[in-house]
């Protein structure tokens, strides 16, 4: 059954109001009795009157659309924050138009933005991963945006707006809690490290060695590239090198996965001879095998935040109050990490 459109007529004629108080009160308008505005939106639900968007952009001349970029959609981290930025845009209703760069490190900056400023975005969240130079090149294009732009999970910078978790202190809580169960030799297995959010979580095992009065081997670090392939020729290598590696701290749970396999095929019972903390608890961490003590991010939340900031500036306008969002990650403990009694 085709149900006709209700028109802002219909509304005003059933409120008893005019149309141009009506849309008053679709604009947020303050110049409306708070009466008439709880009558006429009641109407408006009862009806189920929606306002024409593009009636709406042409009033406030902004186009109630936000700008994403991202890349590396298949992994979860990605994938969760563009969910954050869905969330948050909805309940602003505000839609969103995304361009995803088929390879994070070599793009054309320049076309990039114009690509996505031709949908008339009124802001941009840039939720790329910043993998080597990237974020120069992005930089470079800056003086030329015309609207505003929040980044994502990159190093913190004067005069950028970011949300960022704080991946260093992630790296720290893991080691710290290896330590605190007794361990000895504790090996790190990293991302790939033209990511700055792995060179983070390396750092964060390195500063907590050293302020527990640990010397920090380096030969005790592997580098693999999120997947649990990596993790198995890193484990290997590390045992190998290190057959009296009693820990380690693996800077993904797609990584500790591989890890514990091959762990196992080479004889280490998980946790008593080798104790292992993942990064990132992905939705199967507690149905691996034992459990994976983890440390939990919530990056849909830093996607919710970007957003927060980007609509901060945008209301702001020249004199943002927009500051820059750090989240901290918390440890999730289970049993990959801690022996009975």
């Amino acid at each position: 059954m085709h149900h006709k459109r209700v028109t802002i007529k219909e509304v005003a004629a059933t409120a008893g109001v005019s149309t141009q108080t009506v849309s008053r009160v679709v604009n947020g308008r303050p110049d409306v009795a708070s009466e008439t505005r709880a009558h006429v939106q009641s109407v408006i639900e009862e009806l189920g009157y929606q306002p024409s968007k593009i009636a709406r952009s042409l009033i406030r001349g902004q186009s109630y659309s936000l700008g994403v970029v991202s890349s590396s959609i298949g992994l979860y981290g990605p994938s969760l924050v563009l969910q954050g930025i869905q969330e948050a845009a909805v309940e602003e209703d505000y839609s969103l138009m995304l361009n995803i760069l088929p390879d994070a490190q070599v793009f054309d900056a320049e076309k990039t933005l114009r690509d996505i400023l031709a949908y008339h975005v009124d802001g941009i969240l840039w939720a790329v991963p910043e993998i080597g130079q990237n974020r120069d090149l992005i930089q470079q294009a800056l003086p030329n945006l015309r609207v505003p732009i929040v980044f994502l999970n990159v190093q913190p910078r004067p005069n950028l707006v970011t949300a960022v978790i704080d991946n260093k202190h992630g790296g720290r809580i893991a080691t710290k809690h290896l330590i605190e169960q007794g361990r000895q030799h504790i090996g790190v297995i990293t991302g790939p490290m033209n990511w700055w959010e792995a060179r983070q979580r390396e750092l964060g095992w390195r500063e907590e060695l050293v302020a527990n009065g640990r010397s920090v081997d380096e030969s005790y670090i592997a580098n693999g590239d999120w997947t649990p392939i990596s993790g198995e020729r890193c484990i290997r290598m590390l045992l190998e090198w290190h057959p009296e590696m009693d820990a380690v701290f693996v800077c993904n749970d797609q990584m500790a996965l591989g890890a514990m396999k091959v762990a196992r095929q080479m004889g280490r019972n998980i946790p008593e001879d080798l104790a292992i903390v993942g990064y990132d608890d992905i939705p199967e961490s507690p149905y691996f095998s034992p459990s994976l003590t983890t440390v939990r991010q919530d990056v849909a939340e830093m996607g919710r935040q970007g957003v927060k900031l980007l609509l901060a500036l945008l209301n702001d306008g020249d004199a943002p109050s927009a500051d820059s969002v750090v989240l901290q990650p918390n440890l999730i403990v289970r049993e990959s990490s801690v022996t009975a009694g």
